[in-house]
């Protein structure tokens, strides 16, 4: 089994413990389908009967599982007590809350991070029915400042997969660089990239048929497009890739961009040489405030304020998100205190939470394409660390 579930169920023990929280509890069931994010963080596989599984700043870790799945939950590791149950959670369950007697219980439920929602309604209506005729029900608090920090904040061995599935997604990236050529349709491109996640075995970052965006001109779908059959790649134009692989369980996002050349130009033009340049500048006025305790929206207007001073539009969306398991990992937000996002724009930064920054030019000169760029950092104690290769400088196809 995986020592990632290990490490993170360890981890979690100490941030109740920082957070004062008595007990953490992750109450699910036909998990195939209706999964809660963070199963596959604390435990790494499926559970089909109403499951509870117990973490506590004491250190104890409580599987209560239906008959069939506690040896299955034994062998990760994860858990050193296993109850299992035939005919009932309930029982168990107070039975075991009666022991350990938390003065707070936190579930998972979230208004703003997604990946700490995976309580769903009907489960918690259940949870608390259970509960009926104890003052169990009265001690629920939401989990999300502990699933902040479990899930948002990596340990050495998922930074380590992280790096390698960015090693990856370079690798892809110069292999469809070398396949584009004008005329060639960004269908032909997005097929050809999967083709090669599938030499390597591997799946992409997000829904397939999303990933690669791929954008060649004015016309090009921008932002959560889908690549067209009959666009292509056009001299003149901004070739743009916005992929990312899922490898060893773990994403990237990247985004990168070259210019298509018309005959006898050697060199972008200075208009999207300097478009170019002020994306990259945006970027690195971000990175120059990231920091332990800042906030997204510190970072968002950074680079927001960059761009804009340098004579562009503003962009529409954040200046980034958090990366982990998903490409879009929950938590945090580099972005602006717009109604969409929530609180998660003023969550302080961590170290170790991983983010991507991206931003872009949505039409260059009107008539060259979208321009952007993507890149992946880890917040370290003082600052941050670039964990892509950036891209600094706009090649010519």
């Amino acid at each position: 089994m995986s020592s990632i579930v290990q490490e993170k169920v360890k981890q979690a023990v100490g941030v109740l413990s920082e957070l004062n929280i008595d007990a953490w509890l992750t109450f699910v069931r036909e998990t195939t389908e209706t999964g809660d994010p963070m199963l596959p963080v604390i435990l790494g596989q499926p559970l089909t009967w109403q499951s509870a599984l117990i973490i506590t700043r004491a250190g104890d870790r409580i599987a209560i599982v239906g008959k069939y799945e506690d040896e299955a939950v034994r062998s990760t590791g994860a858990f050193s007590e296993v109850i299992p149950y035939t005919k009932g959670v309930r029982d168990p369950l107070i039975t075991t809350l009666t022991r350990l007697d938390p003065r707070q219980i936190a579930i998972n439920y979230s208004l703003d991070d997604v990946k700490a929602d995976g309580l769903s309604h009907g489960m918690h209506e259940l949870l608390r029915r259970h509960l009926d005729g104890t003052d169990f029900g009265d001690r629920l608090i939401s989990a999300e400042e502990i699933i902040r920090v479990v899930r948002g904040c990596k340990t050495p061995g998922e930074i380590e997969r992280m790096r390698a599935a960015i090693a990856t997604t370079d690798e892809i990236f110069q292999a469809a660089a070398s396949f584009a050529k004008p005329g060639v349709t960004e269908r032909a491109i997005s097929r050809f990239m999967h083709d090669e996640l599938t030499k390597r075995g591997i799946e992409p970052a997000w829904e397939a048929a999303q990933c690669p965006i791929v954008t060649t001109g004015p016309n090009s779908m921008v932002g959560h497009g889908l690549p067209s059959e009959t666009l292509s790649v056009t001299p003149g134009c901004i070739l743009h890739l916005d992929f990312g692989v899922r490898q060893d369980e773990y994403c990237s996002d990247l985004q990168r961009c070259w210019y298509v050349p018309e005959p006898g130009e050697t060199a972008p033009p200075p208009s999207v040489q300097r478009a170019f340049d002020a994306v990259a500048d945006a970027i690195t006025a971000a990175a120059a405030v990231m920091k332990p305790n800042s906030r997204g929206h510190e970072i968002d207007a950074a680079a927001r304020s960059s761009l804009l001073d340098a004579g562009y539009e503003e962009y529409q969306h954040a200046t980034g998100h958090q990366i982990g398991r998903a490409a879009h990992d929950g938590g945090a937000v580099l972005g602006p205190k717009w109604e969409r996002y929530g609180r998660t724009p003023d969550y302080p930064l961590q170290p170790g939470q991983v983010f991507t920054l991206e931003l872009g030019i949505e039409n260059v000169d009107g008539k060259r394409g979208y321009l952007g760029l993507e890149e992946m950092v880890v917040v370290t104690d003082d600052g941050l660390e670039w964990l892509s290769d950036r891209q600094t400088a706009l090649p010519l196809l």
